[in-house]
């Protein structure tokens, strides 16, 4: 047991912290352990201290080549200690994907940061995390990391709320993230493109892989260098510009007036046909059903997915070196399934890297 709290806990990589003082100026101030000028200017960047529309978001996080980000800003109440200064962002980067333990524990240092007004008692208190999986103080709460599991993490979100959204066009984000397409998601509030990005890696339960959720992106060259570099992913922005960067995405999900646009370029592998139908329905009808949560939405979509790979097996055969399955072609065309479940099969098996190369 202690073994797999010490692999827990070795989750965390730094934290920091970004002030704005009385002159209106947004400084990081400090971090532990050090950090790259690339980073610090990306936090910097996703802190909405920095931000000239001056809305305060209390709570946002990202990923950036696979270092995950959790950033929480308070004002400061002219009761604390930190006189000179009226806003402060709490930064945590970390390994894995978990808003709500994170922002639990940012929470707690930006309690301690007001009372104090010294970063030592942060740091005291994130090494205890990084070394026990616990801080315990009376005044500040205490918080346990295994209070925080990965699983619940990944059942959030709401599915139901996205098919009330999209209804029978779900599918159409489904099949994008069973194919591995790049998904852009556009809102003004990052809140409302964080619950959404976030939700949509469970359509596709069966790979549990958040690693593909990039929820908070900025138009901005060395980010979408790095987004880029992924075959597949879910980005969020809330700049509208996204939308006509046409080279980023597949599917473009314009979620302020709940329109999803699949770009020329994807039309013939994203194809819908019988089989889409099929799902579409299937989710629309468990997701509206009022006896069902969430999570046995998510079942009943990861039931059909199974099915779908079922479909494939008798195609696949075990390839020359005998490592994995690949898909044969020809076995596939003399089935004669319709022509659109064909293409999805066949740009499934790619997907999964079944294809002879």
């Amino acid at each position: 047991m202690a073994a797999a709290e010490a692999v827990d806990t070795q989750l965390m990589l730094g934290v920091g912290l970004i002030e704005k003082d009385t002159n209106g100026e947004v400084l990081w101030v400090w971090c532990y352990p050090s950090t790259t000028a690339t980073l610090r200017n990306l936090l910097l960047r996703k802190c909405c201290l920095t931000d000239e529309s001056k809305l305060l978001h209390p709570f946002v996080f990202g990923q950036y080549r696979r270092t995950w980000f959790y950033i929480t800003t308070i004002e400061v109440p002219d009761s604390s200690v930190l006189i000179k200064v009226t806003h402060f962002s709490i930064v945590l980067t970390a390994k894995d994907f978990n808003p709500e333990k994170y922002a639990a524990f940012t929470r707690i240092l930006c309690r301690m940061y007001l009372k104090h007004g010294s970063p030592v008692k942060m740091m005291e208190s994130y090494i205890a995390v990084l070394t026990k999986g616990i801080c315990q103080s009376e005044e500040n709460g205490s918080f346990l990391s295994k209070d925080f599991d990965a699983r619940k993490a990944y059942l959030a979100g709401s599915i139901k709320d996205i098919v009330s959204q999209f209804g029978m066009e779900t599918v159409i984000l489904h099949t994008a993230l069973m194919l591995k397409k790049r998904i852009v998601v556009y809102h003004p509030k990052i809140e409302a493109v964080q619950e959404f990005t976030r939700t949509l890696p469970a359509l596709v339960w069966h790979r549990q892989d958040w690693t593909i959720l990039h929820s908070y992106v900025h138009l901005n060259a060395d980010e979408l260098e790095a987004l880029q570099m992924c075959p597949g992913y879910i980005a969020g922005f809330v700049d509208l510009e996204v939308s006509n960067r046409s080279d980023l995405y597949d599917v473009f999900v314009n979620l302020a007036d709940s329109e999803i646009t699949i770009a020329p370029l994807a039309k013939e592998a994203m194809t819908m046909g019988k089989l889409h139908k099929e799902i579409g329905q299937l989710i629309v009808q468990s997701a509206e059903d009022p006896e069902k949560s969430d999570s046995q939405v998510i079942q009943d979509i990861s039931l059909k997915t199974r099915e779908i790979f079922t479909n494939l097996e008798p195609f696949s055969e075990v390839s020359g070196d005998g490592k994995k399955l690949v898909l044969n072609i020809e076995a596939l065309k003399q089935r004669r399934f319709p022509p659109a479940t064909e293409n999805f099969l066949y740009h499934l098996a790619a997907a999964e890297q079944m294809l002879k190369i």
